[in-house]
């Protein structure tokens, strides 16, 4: 009998809650091939983190892409635009952030697809969480349902195999503070994740963008605290 473990795609930016995503296909008995992406953000340092976590989780393999969304801009993640700090929640929920990169999700999950099609796998992981990003449009439920059935409609695989892609989100409603847990339980050394949208030179944190924010919250509500590295002290 065949001991040929499921493949499955899985998204891993570096950050907190991919890092988990990968734990939790790993606990679930996937072979995973991560996938990450150099796409001109200005926090390079998640690919670093991406790359140690790939490597000591055990991935059967770790693909980065080079992808030139900078030059397209329109996000404060890829080009000049200031990243919001020091924002309220009620701020943070009132409209799209400029943190938001145009089309991103749909481009990295195109990718995934492919990958996906010449390994042989119908399960693709995606850390995205729709409580802590409610302004990202790509990072909805409703998305998400529509991109699974264009994966279904428009490849070979798809079509021919008799099997479906499956786009699986396991953190979608999950707040911070249970994803954190969640981690936890399953082993991730959240020192090794990377959530900030503008480090500095070093690679420390800034504690006052958004992602710092609801990482920040997550673990305070959790009991816990957060082992990275951040540039201020008494962020609290």
């Amino acid at each position: 009998m065949s001991t040929d473990k499921e493949k499955a795609v899985v998204l891993l930016s570096g950050g907190l809650d991919s890092t988990t995503v990968l734990a939790m296909a790993i606990q679930q008995g996937y072979d995973c091939y991560c996938l990450s992406f150099s796409y001109g953000q200005r926090q390079t340092v998640e690919l670093d983190r991406a790359r140690e976590n790939a490597r000591l989780m055990a991935a059967k393999s770790h693909l980065v892409l080079n992808l030139d969304l900078d030059k397209i801009g329109g996000s404060a993640l890829t080009g000049d635009i200031d990243v919001p700090k020091n924002r309220s929640a009620e701020e943070m929920e009132a409209a799209i952030p400029v943190t938001y990169v145009p089309g991103r999700n749909t481009i990295f999950l195109s990718h995934a697809m492919a990958w996906a099609e010449v390994l042989g796998a119908f399960h693709i992981f995606i850390g995205i969480n729709v409580l802590d990003y409610s302004g990202y449009p790509d990072c909805r439920p409703e998305y998400l349902a529509a991109f699974e059935k264009v994966a279904n409609l428009g490849t070979r695989a798809g079509v021919e195999s008799g099997r479906n892609y499956k786009i699986q989100a396991p953190l979608m409603q999950l707040t911070k503070k249970e994803i954190i847990l969640k981690g936890m339980a399953l082993g991730v050394d959240y020192s090794r994740t990377h959530s900030c949208y503008d480090p500095d030179s070093e690679g420390r944190a800034c504690s006052r963008c958004d992602a710092c924010q609801l990482r920040l919250k997550g673990f305070q509500e959790a009991g816990l605290v957060d082992p990275v590295v951040y540039q201020l002290k008494g962020w609290k």
